[in-house]
């Protein structure tokens, strides 16, 4: 790893405070980021910061945010700036789900979902984007990274309202990458299939809940056998290269692109 690959970029990552946000945060900062770590749950958004600062090569301060409301979008990147100077660099993380059938779904199951995962993602990239703009022009692009998922490609049926978040995800890569242009900002994403985090953990527990599996553990197992080329699923630390890659400079030609790290999921 290089300790200085991502030196002088100043980084904002939502839902930062455990799974895939804690480990590209911490990623991040060993390549000499600087970054602010968003979450609803300041005491471990904290804790985050408060190992990278123990690390001793990027910086790191911890947000308390809901993400869902702009006002707090608008004051974590505030506080990036206000930490570092500027901000280069927003990677949207926060997400959520909680599985339903079709026809099992409420407004309440929509609701909350669409908030964390489209929502919230939409608030923060303008947000973010407004600040950079008012910056001025750099001579390397600003980039905005969204997180989006193998739901974006595949009709998972127990998990509708997150199948269509993300295909919201998508677009909004697509329609910014066009729309921030003229800004010389960048916007990709990167889709992971199944990552054992504590949001993979919980849907695991919930399938089971609602019928969907018979055992807790069998949802790994079935869609490792039946949907992916590389049979294991993955954890953080197969994701996080692919996020420093699209922070770093050396994806600025790139936008408007999602790139799926799944296992092979996408191509079944």
């Amino acid at each position: 790893m290089d300790p200085s690959r991502l030196k002088g970029k100043n980084i904002l990552i939502t839902g930062a405070g455990r799974g895939m946000g804690a480990a590209n945060a911490e990623n991040f900062a060993a390549q000499g980021a600087n970054i602010c770590i968003g979450d609803l749950d300041l005491d471990a958004a904290t804790a985050v910061a408060d190992k990278i600062n123990a690390a001793g090569n990027g910086k790191a301060i911890a947000v308390k945010m809901d993400v869902t409301k702009r006002e707090d979008n608008a004051a974590a990147v505030k506080a990036t700036v206000d930490a570092f100077g500027m901000i280069n660099v927003g990677l949207f993380n926060a997400g959520l789900n909680k599985p339903r059938f079709f026809m099992d779904i409420d407004e309440d199951n929509w609701d909350m979902i669409m908030n964390v995962n489209t929502k919230a993602m939409w608030l923060g990239m303008q947000e973010t984007a407004r600040q950079m703009i008012d910056q001025g022009p750099q001579e390397k692009p600003y980039k905005l990274i969204n997180v989006g998922s193998i739901a974006s490609r595949k009709p998972l049926v127990d998990v509708t309202v997150y199948c269509t978040s993300k295909y919201g995800c998508l677009a909004l890569t697509h329609c910014g990458a066009v729309a921030l242009s003229e800004h010389n900002i960048t916007v990709n994403g990167y889709a992971p299939g199944v990552v054992v985090t504590p949001l993979w953990e919980q849907l695991d527990k919930d399938l089971v809940d609602i019928g969907f599996k018979q055992r807790e553990g069998q949802a790994y197992d079935d869609i490792v056998r039946d949907a992916l080329q590389i049979k294991r699923v993955s954890y953080p630390d197969d994701i996080t290269g692919t996020a420093s890659f699209l922070a770093s400079d050396d994806s600025d030609y790139m936008t408007g692109q999602m790139i799926h790290i799944d296992g092979g999921w996408c191509i079944q």
